[in-house]
């Protein structure tokens, strides 16, 4: 059913605004062209006086020409304000006749083309020299108005419709494994659950173009748990079963392994481990040096307070290595206090102060302890009642004389050993 609107005898504001409340509902459709709509437009403002309404009587016959002529508001606003201008109504936008002259033909876009495909898709500025040379030096007249061009405009060309028709790069789909990123820039976000470890590399120096070794600390950012280890260089041949050891040594399931930009830890072969063990992996964001600060203190005050500074040779990695998992780590755990507590500053809402009081200086064993459901995230066979009974084995102070003795006869031997072949050593000098 059709039905054709007849509204010639409109003729007052009252009459417009019934049609507009009749109407409001319904969806119509102009059937007539753009030019007779522009000149019903104008018989409307004509019929109903629009020169001599106020300015609310205005509103509702430009709703009204709005609605039936199927014109945008501001397409009925130019069309009222050139009426009241006294100018015809009609379409004004007119397509350019002079369009911009063509700088480049055909026949320098298959110029282009070649030169692309003999050389392969260069740089831009590399792309333009050739195309210079090509002229200036060998004369070729093909390239007569390519040598002006840019290296900028060089990349419009490319992208030209024209252009890709004559030279298209296709490239292989990259593996997802190679492309995308390893570890997400964030910090570890715990929740005061256990196995959230912060892990950093400690280098023990150089010796005349020699490598020393590197001890790699990690550390748990709720219990401060630590585990240390000594590799000879960080390589990947010798991380990757260093972490996995070093992972082993944590009493307690590990869910997020955090680190910094360190190529020895952010690589394909590390993520693949992390990701076969289902753990999370992170790493420090740019201009943020608080997202990895626990393991860095830790560096100062633990390891370099136990090996000191001096140059260690690589061959004795497997040696520091020993010492630390036999003597080094149940120390730190079992026997030495680290400082703790952290409540909500009162003058700043949202931020946390740090405030040491007596009660919060424990063992990492007797914090992890404290914590609330922590037997469960233990690893299987590992209880509290066995850490703890392992703990009063020995006394705090005697655990502390054994390591002292044992890395005291273990830096004795380095420095008291001496390279004959090329001349070079490590041994403390005798002062007369």
């Amino acid at each position: 059913m059709i039905i054709s609107l007849d509204e010639s005898r409109i003729r007052t504001i009252e009459q417009v605004r019934a049609v507009l409340d009749g109407t409001r509902t319904l969806d119509l459709a102009p059937v007539a062209g753009r030019h007779e709509r522009y000149g019903w437009i104008a018989s409307v403002l004509a019929r109903l006086g629009y020169r001599q309404l106020k300015r609310s009587d205005r509103g509702w016959v430009r709703r009204y020409l709005q609605h039936l002529s199927g014109f945008s508001r501001a397409q009925v606003t130019r069309a009222i304000q050139r009426w009241l201008s006294f100018k015809p109504l009609c379409r004004t936008h007119r397509r350019p006749t002079n369009a911009f002259a063509r700088r480049y033909t055909e026949a320098d876009l298959d110029a282009l083309a070649e030169v692309e495909r003999e050389y392969g898709r260069l740089s831009g500025p590399a792309t333009v020299a050739v195309l210079r040379r090509m002229y200036q030096v060998y004369g070729d007249q093909r390239f007569v108005r390519l040598q002006h061009l840019s290296a900028s405009h060089l990349y419009n060309v490319r992208r030209s419709v024209a252009y890709q028709l004559r030279h298209t790069i296709r490239a292989k789909t990259r593996s997802d494994r190679k492309s995308a990123a390893i570890a997400a820039r964030r910090a570890p976000a715990p929740g005061n659950r256990t196995g959230f470890i912060r892990i950093d590399s400690v280098h023990q120096g150089d010796f005349r173009g020699r490598w020393g070794v590197y001890h790699i600390n990690a550390v748990d950012c709720v219990t401060q748990w630590q585990v240390v280890a000594t590799v000879p260089s960080l390589k990947r041949e010798h991380m990757v079963p260093t972490l996995r050891s070093m992972l082993a040594q944590f009493p307690f399931e590990i869910c997020g392994f955090h680190s910094d930009g360190g190529s020895e830890y952010v690589n394909y072969e590390v993520a693949a481990m992390l990701e076969h063990e289902r753990i999370t992996f992170t790493r420090s964001r740019p201009r943020r040096c608080n997202d990895n600060a626990l393991v860095e203190a830790k560096n100062g005050v633990v390891v370099r307070r136990q090996f000191g500074y001096s140059y260690v040779p690589a061959e004795r990695a497997e040696q520091f290595n020993a010492f630390c998992e036999d003597h080094l780590n149940p120390f730190l755990n079992l026997h030495r206090p680290c400082l703790f507590g952290e409540v909500p500053d009162p003058r700043k809402p949202g931020r946390l102060r740090r405030v040491h009081r007596m009660e919060d200086i424990q063992t990492p064993l007797e914090k992890l302890a404290s914590l609330p459901n922590s037997g469960q995230f233990l690893r299987p066979g590992i209880t509290l009642q066995a850490l703890q009974q392992q703990a009063l084995e020995l006394a705090d102070v005697e655990a502390a004389r054994r390591v002292c003795a044992a890395r005291e006869a273990m830096m004795r031997e380095v420095d008291t050993r001496r390279w004959v072949g090329d001349g070079w050593g490590f041994a403390k000098p005798t002062i007369a």
